[in-house]
């Protein structure tokens, strides 16, 4: 569970100010989630979360750019107290961990890099991964990707993930299914039945003649 934290639904006006537009379908999103994690903890599932955090190098460990994007945008960003700030930080009440799961802070966009996710889960003994929450081409796909490269099975549930447009989030979709990622809404991934066949199926991908239509970029 990626990054389901109370800053997406805060009203401090820090994304405004970064330039981040509102999450598309958050409400339903949410609640997908929430209905997933009741589904999965049904089956037996080793519940993990991601929660993004800064690292302890502050902005000595950030990406140059966002390094840059931050001091750029600094006279723009609201003042936000400690109690606040350690608000934002922690996983939204309605899909909030329950005993027996698992919290890992991370600092990067893979919940792969820096953190302990990768020997917990051979340790588990998991070869199958469900990676959903936010946002669908950021975190999402990067974990996504990094699980593919370490050789797990990988599904993302389509009506469990989003992020700040339905373009940017059928598009990360779309990449996923061709790097052999099983894209579904989440009960079928879940259901008894499952096969995870779905791979490499994104609708019409290359065929449809609108995919090859140019479009007039703007700035």
């Amino acid at each position: 569970m990626i990054d389901m934290q109370n800053s997406y639904v805060a009203k401090d006006g820090v994304r405004d100010a970064l330039g981040w537009p509102p999450i598309w379908r958050l409400q339903e999103t949410i609640t997908a989630c929430t209905d997933l994690l009741a589904a999965a903890r049904d089956q037996g599932m080793q519940v993990i979360y991601s929660r993004s955090t800064a690292g302890t190098a502050g902005s000595l460990g950030q990406s140059p750019r966002m390094a840059r994007l931050l001091a750029h945008r600094s006279h723009l960003i609201p003042e936000v107290g400690a109690a606040e700030h350690e608000w934002n930080r922690q996983i939204m009440d309605a899909v909030s961990p329950e005993q027996g799961d698992v919290v890992l802070d991370k600092t990067r966009a893979s919940f792969f890099d820096y953190t302990e996710l990768d020997p917990l889960l051979h340790n588990l003994g998991v070869q199958r991964l469900v990676v959903a929450g936010l946002q669908t081409n950021v975190c999402v796909e990067a974990t996504a990707r990094a699980a593919l490269a370490r050789n797990f099975e990988v599904a993302v549930p389509s009506d469990a993930v989003s992020t700040d447009g339905p373009a940017l989030h059928e598009g990360a979709l779309n990449s996923l299914r061709v790097l052999y990622t099983e894209v579904a809404p989440w009960r079928e991934i879940l259901a008894p039945d499952a096969a995870w066949d779905r791979a490499f199926t994104t609708p019409n991908y290359g065929r449809d003649p609108a995919y090859w239509t140019e479009t007039t970029s703007t700035t």
